[in-house]
């Protein structure tokens, strides 16, 4: 487990991350005028009785209700989910884009916590961690053996809590305790830098609530440093998805006024509807226009969009409209295919579902769902191919995924022998030092597939992939 966590930053392992839409309190009136059917509503009560009286052990009433929701929804496909009180909690707080903890973006290795930046501001920051200090123990618990989320609630909490930290710093030979009072972080879910005179980068890891805000300051401050921006790069890469009226707006900041971004459709008359480069379409109510501080110039400015089968849900959302109004250039790998609409439906004060209720269209009609944006550029990762892409699932490898409603997918027989071929490769690359590892961070000057998209902003040859083909479809077969 802690192998595959250790390189969770090269093989995309977040692209499930659900889409948060709307919020319906609708749900019960709606359910109370649907026929139920009694005969199957009749078993249900018959089994609940038999596991109450003939099962080995007492069960709890509402362990079994729950349970049995659970089940009724998960079945239907792998982003539809009930919440309990804990999971409602965490699935609120991963779309704010807040939470209280000490504020550091962690991976694993060879066991330890390894930090990845502090986030600017925060109590880990003012406390002094730096990049690459490993967390050998939180609180008196040592790290070896857990896994990283069971590190990330133990270094969460309440606010004004306290939680001690012991660090090894490599390049100081150095162990020391760090003691750090917890608050409320704000997650920095967007990066940017001038990558050389005249071309700028702008990464999204997520589509959160601050994304919109925090999108505006960077292109301000890439404009600020250079009026006359010759050429940007969106970075989508990884990047899971998130909040539909944030990938909207993000859209809207390239293209004309009131063009098409996005449709959905589904069963009900409120999943079919059409999303608009407009301020009704993504503005908060009473907050205006957030893109009206953005440069005139960034509607015009050359554009390359980076994805890979990592980008899903809003990533796809946000590619497909630059793509199909020509306005960017879209580079790297085909997509990871989600593009499903979920719904939150309240079920009391603290427990829901999340339903899918939608499929998103790009501007042009094309369904995404389990099928994808395919990029006008195929790029590999390295100069050398892309090694571990064979390992990455998209939406169409899941079990129970939902079909696009145009076509389904080939199932590829070679796929996963590929996939054990690239598994090897990856655990041999696992053990090499850091500097010498295949895939750097995004961002940097040995990012390969950054270069191409530089490259092809200014008009110099970009090195195609010469494997990648497009995951194609056929028609369902009806008997």
């Amino acid at each position: 487990m802690g192998q595959k966590l250790k390189i969770a930053g090269w093989v995309s392992v977040g692209a499930l991350a659900g889409v948060l839409t709307t919020v319906s309190l609708q749900t019960v009136a709606r359910g109370a005028m649907t026929p139920l059917p009694l005969e199957e509503i009749q078993q249900l009560s018959a089994v609940f009785g038999l596991v109450k009286t003939d099962y080995v052990e007492p069960v709890d009433d509402k362990k079994l209700i729950t349970d049995a929701i659970s089940g009724m929804v998960s079945s239907l496909d792998p982003h539809s989910q009930y919440f309990d009180k804990k999971s409602f909690a965490e699935f609120r707080e991963g779309t704010s884009g807040k939470f209280v903890g000490v504020g550091i973006e962690i991976t694993q290795e060879d066991g330890l916590i390894k930090v990845v930046s502090p986030i600017e501001g925060s109590p880990a920051f003012r406390a002094g961690l730096k990049t690459n200090d490993l967390i050998t123990k939180i609180d008196d618990t040592a790290v070896k053996g857990l896994s990283l989320g069971d590190a990330v609630k133990r270094m969460r909490g309440d606010p004004n809590t306290k939680v001690t930290l012991t660090i090894f710093r490599k390049d100081e030979s150095r162990t020391f305790p760090v003691t750090i009072t917890r608050e409320e972080i704000k997650t920095q879910s967007v990066k940017g830098k001038m990558i050389e005179p005249g071309y700028g980068w702008i990464r999204l890891s997520q589509f959160q609530e601050r994304t919109v805000e925090d999108f505006v300051r960077k292109a301000e401050e890439l404009y600020k440093q250079d009026p006359q921006l010759k050429g940007l790069v969106l970075d989508l890469r990884n990047d899971p998805g998130g909040l539909l009226d944030a990938a909207v707006a993000i859209s809207a900041a390239f293209l004309p006024p009131d063009v098409t971004v996005v449709s959905t459709n589904g069963q009900l008359a409120e999943s079919k509807a059409t999303f608009k480069a407009s301020p009704d379409f993504y503005a908060r109510r009473g907050s205006g226009d957030p893109l009206k501080r953005l440069p005139a110039a960034l509607k015009s400015v050359p554009l390359v969009v980076l994805v890979n089968e990592g980008s899903a849900s809003a990533s796809e959302i946000v590619a497909g409209a630059l793509q199909d109004h020509k306005r960017a250039t879209i580079m790297g790998s085909q997509t990871f295919g989600k593009g499903s609409v979920q719904t939150v439906r309240p079920l009391g004060p603290d427990t829901g579902i999340k339903l899918t209720t939608a499929r998103y269209y790009t501007p042009s009609g094309k369904s995404i769902q389990a099928r994808g944006i395919v990029p006008d550029v195929m790029l590999d990762e390295t100069a050398e191919g892309s090694p571990f892409a064979a390992l990455r699932m998209r939406e169409a490898d899941l079990e129970k995924h939902l079909g696009n409603g145009q076509s389904e997918e080939k199932k590829d027989p070679a796929r996963e022998q590929a996939r054990e071929e690239a598994r090897k490769r990856l655990e041999e690359e696992a053990k090499k030092p850091v500097a010498d590892r295949k895939l750097p961070e995004f961002g940097t000057d040995k990012d390969f597939q950054l270069a191409q998209a530089l490259n092809h902003l200014r008009g110099k040859p970009v090195l195609v992939s010469k494997t990648q083909t497009e995951r194609k479809e056929e028609k369902k077969e009806t008997p």
